[in-house]
Parts: structure tokens; sequence; C-alpha cells
């Protein structure tokens, strides 16, 4: 696989599974376009990439908000004006609320929605144009929780489920365009997320372990094995690939409680 001379845009990526995209991007030649909230840690990924980059590419960071309307406008602008052109979107940024449908109220079910659904749909409308000029890709970073249910998490589950439609419809849409869409669907994967949501760092400890029954292989996934699965699909080894929602669980979705 090679990206050389292709413009990779990931979204989230000042930490977790985005930070270790825009490394792996970054590895194969990419021109990396990384976006988050956070500078410091978006700072420290770009010196990451620059390390593994062939060419020592320094990639292009934007400060913005996904929630925010006019700093995703910003995003695809700052794109266009810097490369004059987008290969790759990898809608990556999301966040991780628990509630059940005794204890959530409206306010988390539209910060949830807003973030892992809104923001990547008006992105990616935005994004379309360039991506058909280049006959692009699309990437989204959703769960396993989107093929499956869980408790506990329900905003979190109907927006990933949400992404995962969004993922067949426009691949459907983009299809006869040269445009492939496909999205990778995360187990528990060892990023911190769940503790940034809910948990402190002694349950954190107890709801890995547990992944020893939740998962087939029996343990939990590294960031890693996620943008390895990412860049695959976003690239020609995957050319035959549209409106596939990959499990990159251990196997989580096809486990049955006995």
């Amino acid at each position: 696989m090679t990206f050389t001379d292709k413009v990779v845009l990931i979204t989230g990526a000042s930490s977790g599974i985005g930070a270790e995209t825009a490394v792996e991007f970054a590895k194969l030649g990419a021109h990396v376009v990384i976006t988050g909230r956070n500078k410091k840690n978006l700072d420290s990924v770009a010196e990451k990439c620059v390390e593994v980059s062939p060419r020592k590419l320094k990639p292009h960071i934007i400060i913005a908000d996904m929630n925010v309307e006019q700093d995703v406008e910003i995003i695809m602008k700052a794109v266009i004006d810097e490369f004059q052109k987008l290969n790759v979107l990898v809608n990556n940024a999301g966040i991780l609320e628990s509630g059940s449908i005794e204890n959530t109220s409206l306010e988390q079910y539209d910060r949830v929605m807003n973030t892992n659904v809104r923001g990547p749909y008006h992105l990616t409308m935005l994004a379309t144009p360039h991506l058909i000029e280049t006959k692009g890709s699309i990437v989204n970073v959703s769960s396993v929780t989107g093929l499956r249910s869980f408790p506990n998490v329900l905003a979190y589950c109907m927006s990933k489920s949400a992404l995962d439609q969004f993922t067949r419809c426009v691949a459907l849409e983009l299809a006869p365009k040269g445009v492939r869409v496909n999205a990778v669907n995360p187990g528990v994967i060892t990023t911190g997320i769940h503790m940034k949501s809910s948990m402190n760092e002694q349950e954190y400890e107890v709801f890995l372990k547990k992944c020893a029954d939740t998962h087939a292989l029996g343990r939990p996934g590294d960031a890693k094995e996620v943008a390895s699965v990412i860049t695959f699909l976003a690239s020609d080894a995957a050319s035959n690939i549209t409106g596939a929602t990959l499990p990159v669980d251990g196997g989580r979705h096809a486990m049955c409680p006995r």
C-alpha cells in the first residue's frame, strides 16, 4: 500500500485511533491533515508523523470543533487551499457517554448525535465534490455498538448504528462516481475513551480484564490494529470493497451469552 502524493484528512486525530491512523498514513507517504481541539496533542502526533514519513512530511494541523458548523467549513477550505485536492476522508471524531433510557437526557442525546453523526454528515457533504474529482475514499470510524445492542450506552449505540447506515447509503450514492465508502467497527480498544466518559482508573482496569470473556480473542484491541484496517480500506488494495462495516473487535460481534 502506498499513499504517495495523496491527501488524507483525519478528524479527531489528537489521540487514540485518530492519532495512530495519522501515523500509519504518514508512514505510507501521505500528505496528512489532522484536526482536533487539543493543539498540544496534535503537535505531538505531527512529530510522530514526521519521524515515520519517508519524505519527512509534516502534517497540516487544523484546530477545529466538529460541533461548530463554521469550524467544519474551515477544515474543508483549509485542506483545499493547502493541497488543492482530497483523496481520503477519515471520519474518526467521536464521543462516548454512558446512559440508559432511565437516566439519559435530551442534552446527552444531542451531544452524542451531534458529534458522532451530524459532524461526519456535514464534513462528508463538503468533501464529496473533491473526493469525486480524485475518485477517493471515505472511512468512517464506527463501533461494534453499531452492529450489536449493548445496555447503558443508548445514545452512543444509536449514533454508531446511524453512522453505519450513513456509510451504506453514501456508498451506494457515490459508487457510480468512483468513490468508495466503508466503516470500521472496533470493539474495546485501549485508548482510554471509557475513562473519559464514565469510568475511573480502577473501573477501567476491571473492564479491560472482562474482555477475556466478552471478546473471542480474549483481549481488547489496540489503536494500531484499527488504524491498519483503516489504511487498508482507504487503499487500492480494497478497490472492490464499498458499503462495508468491518468489525475490528476480536470477534465480539459474533459473541452470544451462554
